[in-house]
């Protein structure tokens, strides 16, 4: 039951192709943007769908499988969890950021094979 208290779990198509940094001691980071979307009908009975942005940080092993195999559009299945940030930003005002720490990537197929 541990394992279930901050674990996301997400399907969609990434915004763009991962942002790859190489770290002193050549640890890799990966960061990317996964978009989800839900579709419902409102009460007019009209189909809407909803899109949400999630920021995504990968580390190590799972970066590297990022910088090799994602790209733009491509669908993804990711297992992480919730990790939030603060910073002062140029004026020095803090600044808060939410992100999902990738533990377990997929890759499901990409948007120009549909």
């Amino acid at each position: 039951m541990y394992a279930l208290k901050n674990k996301v779990q997400l399907i969609g198509n990434l915004g763009n192709n991962p942002e790859i940094k190489t770290l002193d001691g050549g640890k890799k980071l990966a960061r990317f943007s996964v978009a989800t979307n839900e579709v419902y009908r409102n009460t007019k009975g009209e189909k809407v769908t909803e899109t949400q942005w999630h920021n995504l940080v990968a580390w190590g092993k799972v970066a590297e499988i990022a910088e090799k195999f994602l790209t733009k559009g491509s669908e993804i299945a990711i297992e992480g969890k919730l990790m939030n940030r603060t910073y002062n930003d140029k004026d020095g005002v803090k600044k808060y950021f939410t992100e999902v720490q990738v533990n377990e990537l997929l890759l499901l197929g990409d948007k120009s094979s549909k």
